[in-house]
């Protein structure tokens, strides 16, 4: 039964993107139609990608049209082949980058504490095939990057970071996304930072950069000269426009994710059964996610009772991520879908309640409110 006080008027999704002030854009867009240079590698492109590696003190930034282009060409660039271990608790996109290359996913277990690839899985799944790791940065939470880069290094793998949640994400003061060989990023209506649809690959050394840059163009070097069998990956001047003004807004944004976050911690906190990340030492966080886990036992009802019951207040969350990856029929065949026991118990317990810069502390309230006053029924 539903307490009719806390029924939302709206429905209140998982997230919401932000917008800057169509003011503020229409000044771009202007400049757009002035100049009519809508794509390939126009003023705003190239002042995007040059403002976003210093945002992010990266050394070379590669923009794209999305992360999942990203991600293909990342391996396309490494020269990836073979099998490639990685994390069946993502987006499908994952995976499917190396499907798109022809390349055999080997699914390793998540770690229990922010369900990241465990690192202490990975090395047995190492065979003379394998020839990089594709972790993931759940939730904007970085993945034990000491710990993997000595294992790429003693088996002489490629290390590629699926950093799409991880914008903004720092380690000790420094990048998340300096880390590994190369890292990819996502700018989805979703993410935290959004360039309606976008991406970007982190590199480390202008060579790397330059053959992206071709991949993502077809592989043209010049008018007439084609290096490579690219693909047209290109990001576009609207997508590149509305970048520029974003990073003016992110740091607010990332505050107000933060606020939220911490009304969520302490109004969940005492409830039995219901459990969250804690925030990891000497790391900023980028409030990306705020995922609980409910432990039906201690809690009284399924995760799944719980998703259903929030709906009924027009709170729309999301089981991030439900099923796994290697559930999918596409997947499920794979002999690396067996022993990933704390994945599918992550997986079978995981809601992400709603977060986004501009959401009402009352919607939060009563978000906590109900999943107390449902424990208690």
């Amino acid at each position: 039964m539903s307490d009719a006080k806390f029924i939302s008027e709206e429905k209140i999704y998982l997230t919401k993107p932000f917008l800057p002030p169509l003011s503020e854009f229409n000044q771009y867009l202007n400049e757009v139609w002035r100049s009519r240079c809508l794509t390939n590698q126009g003023k705003y492109h190239n002042e995007f990608e040059e403002a976003l590696a210093k945002f992010l003190k990266v050394p070379y930034v590669c923009l794209f049209t999305n992360g999942t282009l990203a991600l293909i060409t990342a391996l396309q660039v490494l020269r990836i082949t073979g099998e490639v271990i990685t994390t069946p608790y993502s987006f499908v996109a994952t995976t499917h980058s190396l499907w798109w290359n022809n390349i055999k996913p080997v699914f390793v277990d998540i770690d229990p504490v922010y369900c990241n690839l465990n690192p202490d899985k990975v090395e047995s799944a190492i065979t003379p095939q394998t020839t990089a790791i594709l972790p993931v940065h759940v939730y904007g939470n970085p993945c034990q990057v000491d710990k993997l880069q000595e294992i790429a290094d003693t088996y002489g793998l490629r290390l590629i970071y699926d950093a799409a949640h991880a914008f903004g994400v720092t380690i000790n003061g420094h990048s998340l996304l300096s880390y590994g060989d190369l890292s990819i990023l996502s700018f989805h209506a979703t993410k935290v930072f959004n360039t309606f649809e976008g991406g970007a690959i982190i590199c480390h050394d202008a060579r790397t950069k330059k053959r992206i840059d071709y991949l993502k163009n077809f592989g043209f070097a010049g008018e007439t000269s084609v290096v490579a069998p690219g693909i047209n990956a290109k990001m576009n001047e609207f997508q590149a426009a509305l970048g520029l003004l974003q990073l003016k807004y992110f740091e607010n944004n990332k505050n107000l994710r933060l606020i939220i976050a911490e009304s969520y911690r302490e109004n969940l906190k005492a409830i039995p059964g219901i459990s969250f990340l804690e925030p990891a030492k000497n790391v900023t966080w980028n409030n990306a996610y705020f995922p609980i886990f409910v432990d039906a036992e201690q809690f009284g009802h399924t995760r799944d009772e719980l998703y259903n019951h929030l709906k009924m207040y027009n709170y729309i969350c999301r089981r991030y991520f439900y099923p796994l990856i290697s559930n999918f029929n596409c997947y499920k065949d794979l002999q690396s879908t067996q022993n990933l026991q704390i994945a599918n118990i992550k997986s079978s317990q995981v809601i992400c309640l709603p977060i986004y810069p501009d959401l009402n502390l009352i919607h939060v309230n009563n978000i906590c409110k109900i999943i107390k006053s449902y424990k208690e029924d």
